[in-house]
């Protein structure tokens, strides 16, 4: 796994310990960064990829962004049968190449796609939403 995972994984644990957030939220917080981040890696030819956290009232948004754009195949969910996860949300708008639906707008996060099912288990909700200057996949704890 690229040197960027685990860094960002420690470094939204410390932001979250910062902020008095739960254990619980912050072991989900870095579950679900790695995933992202390790996403971005494994599906960007760049070596820029921007991890943010937004805290509010609500909780935290988890984003993570990058600058490609190449169709990212839906998970496969337990059981090997193909398609979206179950509940797996679509972004609020089709993305600039044209695409739309949430076969085109879900990212797997993984080798093999399970990777999103941890993501929207963890996640109150999730999203991805493409545009010319890359992709930007987020989730809510």
């Amino acid at each position: 796994m690229a040197k960027g995972v685990p860094d960002a994984r420690h470094r939204v644990q410390e932001a979250m310990r910062a902020w008095g957030e739960p254990a619980d939220r912050v072991e989900a917080a870095a579950l679900i960064v790695t995933e992202l981040v390790a996403n971005a890696v494994q599906h960007t030819s760049t070596r820029r990829i921007r991890c943010r956290l937004l805290r509010s009232a609500d909780g935290v948004r988890i984003c993570v962004w990058n600058r490609g754009r190449a169709h990212i195949p839906a998970p496969t969910p337990p059981g090997g049968l193909a398609g979206p996860a179950p509940g797996a949300p679509a972004t609020d708008a089709p993305d600039a190449s044209g695409d739309s639906g949430p076969g085109a707008e879900i990212a797997a996060l993984s080798e093999d796609g399970r990777g999103l099912l941890l993501v929207d288990a963890l996640a109150a909700r999730w999203g991805t939403r493409a545009a010319l200057a890359g992709r930007l996949v987020w989730a809510d704890i």
